[in-house]
């Protein structure tokens, strides 16, 4: 009787058991499932690769001068003032004219004599030594009036903007300052730092790109006019002359621009921005890269230039390989993964 109880509750708790069986089979089976994470992955491909940097710069007037006579005189006219345009030879100022009256007379005294003595030499009525000595005193006196005019009614010796103006009407000039500064601003440069492993890819006369943040949707472009001969040895960088026509006279000393230089191409593998991996504390870039097996390997990667949310790849990842953009926190090196469809 016994044993046909045990039998008996046996059978009837046969079907539990198989439902508890095949429930326990389902969740190690979700288990495994789970075990694969689930990443997004991108195949890259190489093309051309413009090869350029931006370097920081200002812009700086191409020439720079100071107005002001040689010697202390008072000022007798301000005749332009800070932001006129002015063209070279246009009179600026003038200063007080004693010194230039007696330097004309004494010229023109000098002058009468020599053309005088002159004519007597002609007939044979005066020596040569006569002659040269009154010459030489008439070349003199021309050329200390000369200097005294120039000196006196001061001209702009270029076509540009007045920047500075230390003076007023009547005011000594003390040979501290100068009067007014004078910059040509048509056109203007620049100089940038380029690094030193460049040094043979810039060449003199090549074209570049200016932008200024003055004027954000404006592009200028200059030509390279000068490469400096020494490299800093600081920095490592030696310095690039670039000069920009400027006609419109946008650009002004100061400003603050960035430079553009386009070195060539590459053909490149190009990698989404999602796919490099940074190592904290280290400038290191990785990626993870789906290898035909199913698993992924963790290569580190050397970069070139940026292209928007791009990267150019010189070393790590090989065309046509497909990068993972999605799912690295999940991963590491050399495990299984689901590629999300």
């Amino acid at each position: 009787m016994k044993n046909l109880l045990k039998t008996t509750l046996l059978l009837s708790l046969l079907p539990l058991l198989a439902a508890c069986g095949n429930s326990q089979q389902n969740k190690t089976a979700a288990a495994g499932e789970e075990d694969l994470p689930l990443v997004s992955v991108k195949q890259v491909s190489a093309r051309n690769v413009i090869q350029k940097e931006t370097y920081t710069s200002t812009v700086e007037a191409f020439v720079r001068n100071n107005i002001a006579p040689q010697t202390a005189m008072r000022i007798k006219s301000i005749r332009v003032e800070v932001g006129d345009f002015v063209r070279k030879g246009q009179v600026v100022a003038t200063m007080d004219a004693v010194n230039l009256d007696q330097a004309k007379l004494r010229y023109k005294n000098d002058s009468t004599e020599y053309f005088r003595l002159k004519g007597l030499y002609e007939v044979g009525g005066l020596s040569k030594s006569d002659l040269d000595q009154i010459e030489l005193a008439y070349k003199v006196s021309k050329k200390s009036y000369d200097n005294m005019l120039e000196n006196t009614v001061l001209r702009s010796p270029i076509d540009g903007v007045i920047s500075a103006r230390n003076y007023d009407v009547g005011d000594m000039f003390s040979m501290g300052q100068p009067i007014f500064v004078v910059q040509e601003i048509t056109p203007v440069k620049l100089l940038a730092a380029v690094s030193e492993r460049d040094y043979t890819r810039v060449k003199k006369g090549g074209k570049v790109s200016v932008t200024a943040d003055a004027f954000p949707a404006d592009e200028f472009t200059g030509t390279i006019t000068r490469l400096y001969p020494t490299v800093d040895p600081s920095t490592h960088t030696f310095l690039v002359e670039v000069q920009v026509p400027n006609k419109d006279r946008k650009l002004r000393p100061g400003m603050f621009a960035r430079v553009t230089i386009v070195f060539g191409t590459n053909h490149s593998v190009v990698i989404p921005d999602l796919a490099v991996v940074r190592q904290q504390g280290a400038g290191d870039r990785y990626a993870y890269v789906l290898e035909e097996d199913g698993t992924v390997s963790f290569r580190h990667l050397t970069l070139g230039v940026r292209i928007g949310d791009e990267y150019e790849v010189l070393e790590g990842v090989k065309d046509g390989e497909k990068v993972v953009v999605e799912g690295q926190l999940r991963i590491k090196d050399g495990v299984a993964v689901e590629v999300k469809q």
